[in-house]
């Protein structure tokens, strides 16, 4: 059964029943129609409603943060990378058994991944964005005493929101 949701689709479905019928309506009329229908005065009352109702139901779902999944072909070089390099720390490591390929999840300061050697998961090569704050700090830290071949120069670093 239709309710104050649908009240397009039965602007429509009056507007072609009056045609077969050779009355014509225009949109705006048979929306206001409508509107009369479900006891309200005018259509920008029920257009309002029907809004007001897809927001609350916007409301229940809530997306929470995505966690990337890096393929990973040496776990000795990857370790050096994340936690030597980036510094994070392991969460967890699972294995199904000896000699099998590693999963496991790496953490630092709320960004989290995945790293997998299993042969179907992510895509070599893959990319990924991590929105920040901090970064000259990061680099300095990171990079530092580094040479600008291994982390490119700290001019070319900008701070989120800067231009």
């Amino acid at each position: 059964m239709r309710d104050y949701r649908d009240a397009k689709a039965m602007a429509k479905a009056l507007r072609e029943t009056l045609a077969d019928h050779q009355m014509t309506v225009s949109h705006s009329e048979a929306l206001e129609i409508v509107a009369r229908q479900f006891g309200l005065a005018t259509w920008n009352i029920l257009s309002a409603k029907i809004e007001a109702a897809g927001a609350a139901a916007d409301r229940e779902i809530e997306f929470e943060q995505a966690v990337p999944i890096v393929r990973i072909f040496d776990v000795a070089k990857a370790q050096e990378f994340y936690l030597g390099f980036l510094g994070f720390s392991v969460d967890w490591e699972h294995r199904y058994g000896d000699d099998f390929p590693l999963y496991t999840q790496v953490s630092r300061n709320g960004l989290r991944l995945h790293l997998s050697e299993h042969a179907g998961d992510a895509t070599p090569g893959g990319n990924m964005c991590v929105y920040m704050t901090g970064i000259r700090a990061f680099h300095t830290r990171n990079c530092w005493p580094r040479t600008t071949a291994t982390c490119g120069p700290a001019s070319r670093t900008r701070e989120r929101g800067s231009r």
